[in-house]
């Protein structure tokens, strides 16, 4: 009988350790990504240029790249920005924004992308997508996963603790997302795929019940791992599932109805999983969820993030919107304004008392 087996896509290195930046084109020419050191670096027109003062003595063959802004328009200029030159890989070098933006032009071109994080705010930095602003909105693109990501927990601690914040409630909602997945299975039939589902559980899960806080090297070397887990769960299902669910429904209803007060994208998500949970009737585990939200300073509540009531309840009841032919909680239950308005009512006094 043969023995069947699945090539899985992931990452040649994850390198997620203090000082990390320090050997950054070593550790490239180590895993033949970069013998050459021809890089295309893509940086924010912001706080990039300080990294770039700080690399570019160590990566002497590299071109720089300003982008600006996460947006469709910018990948396709650096994707023609770097046409017709001879680079080895694309390196995004920054947050989320860059990395999308690199992960983007890298594809156009058809170079490996390296993923040099500089803060941990969502699970993006590992994920075959790249979610880019566009005429019509926000829109996700399929991209290869990159080929290295490279953490260095020194930058991490520059960078502003609400980016650490967010990567949690993104994190924790992977439990959320998954049990909607599961749902769907149950329900409409739809095929889960067990590893991606375990992946994302067990990243989820890691975070949720670490006792450590953003200032712990240990917190956020397994928050980076979680993240990185997340990203390489969405690879082999080959599409988000194992990340989005009811919770990023929710999240991505706030974007849309108000795109000007519209809070950071882990903060929603946390908020929105908590809430998720409590609809399909776990009020002990969503209990739970907004207990470490809270720990680790996260909204469990809309007023938190500067919502009333109204809107969360206006956002909930337009999220299956943004999802088209996904079935999570919320299309299961198909809850009129008024039950929305109710179970809300509830779910704040369960994580009240």
């Amino acid at each position: 009988m043969p023995v069947l087996t699945r090539l899985i896509p992931s990452p040649v290195v994850v390198d997620i350790t203090r000082g990390a930046l320090d050997d950054l084109a070593g550790l490239l020419a180590d895993q033949r990504i970069s013998s050459s050191g021809k890089l295309a670096v893509a940086i924010s027109a912001g706080s990039g240029q300080a990294l770039r003062e700080k690399l570019s003595p160590v990566l002497p063959g590299a071109a720089w790249f300003e982008v600006a802004g996460g947006t469709i328009d910018s990948a396709v200029k650096l994707a023609d920005d770097m046409r017709g030159k001879r680079y080895d890989a694309v390196v995004g070098l920054g947050g989320g924004k860059v990395i999308d933006v690199a992960k983007y032009a890298a594809a156009r071109v058809g170079l490996p992308m390296v993923a040099v994080a500089t803060n941990l705010s969502h699970d993006g930095l590992c994920s075959p997508v790249s979610t880019l602003d566009n005429d019509n909105g926000r829109g996700s693109y399929g991209v290869p996963t990159p080929i290295a990501i490279v953490i260095d927990l020194d930058v991490i601690r520059e960078a502003p603790g609400r980016y650490v914040r967010s990567g949690i409630g993104d994190a924790i909602s992977n439990i959320s997302a998954i049990a909607d997945w599961e749902l769907s299975h149950q329900v409409t039939g739809e095929a889960v795929d067990g590893l991606a589902a375990a992946m994302g559980r067990v990243a989820g899960e890691s975070v949720l019940r670490h006792p450590g806080g953003v200032g712990d090297d240990e917190f956020l070397t397994v928050l980076a791992e979680a993240l990185v887990l997340s990203g390489i769960a969405m690879s082999i299902s080959g599409d988000t599932r194992p990340s989005s669910g009811a919770c990023h429904e929710i999240c991505h209803a706030f974007d849309l109805l108000f795109p000007q007060r519209a809070a950071s994208h882990g903060e929603q998500v946390g908020l929105g999983a908590a809430f998720a949970m409590h609809l399909r009737g776990a009020h002990d585990q969503s209990a739970l969820f907004a207990e470490v939200l809270r720990r680790h300073g996260l909204p469990v509540l809309p007023e938190e993030i500067g919502f009333s009531v109204d809107e969360f309840v206006r956002a909930v009841a337009y999220a299956p919107q943004t999802r088209p032919g996904r079935f999570t909680i919320l299309e299961h239950l198909d809850l009129s304004t008024d039950q929305i308005r109710d179970a809300y009512a509830d779910y704040a006094k369960t994580i009240r008392s």
